[in-house]
């Protein structure tokens, strides 16, 4: 008893913490070293759980889904959606493929030279470039920026920004394609926004200041290969692109399935509100160039001057537009420029329309 006592007693020892650490239990070991540990990663829903769960959600609610999918509505809806994602699909691509293309393999110093000196002169020579060579409008901002940034004028890179995406080879096919019975849409299309490009170019000249627009930074495929750069510009633009078509042509079937006809036909009948409604709706859509025409073929209550000014501001200004113009050229430009430039589409649709439509 006597010896527990002193043992109690005894200070302790080096040699006793020591001990004292190798017989602690595995218990404590593993909660001491738990404030080590990194906290776990939370999970996250990734694309093919996603996915899976909604293939999973539809099986399950197949007969609800059926029996709303066999309503006249949804039937009008699915059949104008299709009709159009089927037509604009093929120029879509081939669009993006073209654009991708030039945008990658014809280097901006070819346009350099090209082009006039006189800036006057230069610009309407920029604008009638823009038929000559396809491209989208996800394409004509980074190629108009690479202009600005070898030299070129900034009033003829900016009626090549404008032009091109409105009056290339595939998207007056496909408007040619969308209006069968109106062939006159395509060249008052082309001369419509040819007319608008060239007198933004002009404005410019005349009204704009150096200190409005920022020197855009490089190109995001500089620094790859040629190879490289074609395939990430397809995928990036087929996968942008692709996406406003989806949304476009859901917002179509949606106007031609649940929309009142009164109400289409009402802002139809009068000629100012159907130019400013479509011409708003093509700046909140935001379709590319090769498959607005079709867009615009469905909407049929609205009268051919209507539907010109769709297609002519859609390329020009959407909101995609607005944001990649800030991005480029800085948003004091893009505040300035982007209003200029509806209001000049809209009066050149109309002025074209009344002469040709």
């Amino acid at each position: 008893m006597a010896i527990t006592e002193k043992a109690l007693n005894r200070p302790a020892t080096p040699n006793d913490s020591a001990t004292s650490n190798e017989t602690a239990t595995p218990n404590e070991t593993a909660t001491a070293g738990e404030g080590d540990r990194p906290p776990p990663t939370p999970r996250r829903m990734t694309s093919p759980l996603a996915l899976t769960l909604l293939l999973l959600l539809m099986v399950l609610l197949q007969s609800p889904l059926r029996r709303a999918l066999a309503a006249p509505v949804m039937q009008t809806w699915t059949t104008v959606f299709v009709a159009v994602m089927i037509q604009a699909l093929p120029f879509l691509v081939l669009g993006v493929l073209l654009s991708a293309a030039i945008a990658v393999y014809v280097p901006p110093s070819f346009f350099a030279r090209a082009l006039p000196r006189r800036p006057a002169l230069a610009v309407p020579v920029a604008g009638l470039a823009g038929a000559v060579l396809p491209g989208c409008e996800c394409a004509s901002v980074p190629v108009a920026g690479a202009l600005v940034r070898r030299g070129v004028t900034p009033a003829a890179a900016l009626a090549f920004l404008l032009s091109a995406p409105a009056i290339n080879p595939i998207v007056l096919t496909a408007t040619a394609v969308a209006f069968p019975r109106n062939p006159e849409m395509v060249l008052a299309r082309f001369v419509a926004s040819l007319l608008v490009a060239c007198a933004m170019g002009w404005l410019w000249h005349r009204l704009g200041r150096t200190d409005w627009m920022r020197p855009p930074a490089h190109g995001r495929h500089e620094g790859q290969s040629k190879g490289e750069a074609f395939w990430d510009a397809t995928r990036h633009d087929v996968m942008h692109a692709g996406g406003f078509l989806v949304v476009g042509a859901m917002a179509a079937a949606t106007l031609k399935a649940v929309a009142p006809e009164h109400w289409l036909r009402a802002a139809a009948d009068h000629p100012v509100v159907a130019v400013l409604s479509l011409a708003v709706l093509a700046v909140v859509l935001s379709i590319c160039s090769e498959a607005d025409a079709f867009v615009a073929a469905s909407l049929t209550q609205f009268s051919l001057t209507a539907r010109l000014a769709f297609l002519v501001v859609g390329p020009m200004i959407d909101l995609k537009l607005f944001a990649m113009q800030a991005g480029t050229f800085g948003r004091g430009f893009a505040v300035r420029f982007a209003p200029a430039t509806f209001v000049l589409a809209i009066g050149g649709a109309v002025l074209t329309g009344a002469v040709l439509l």
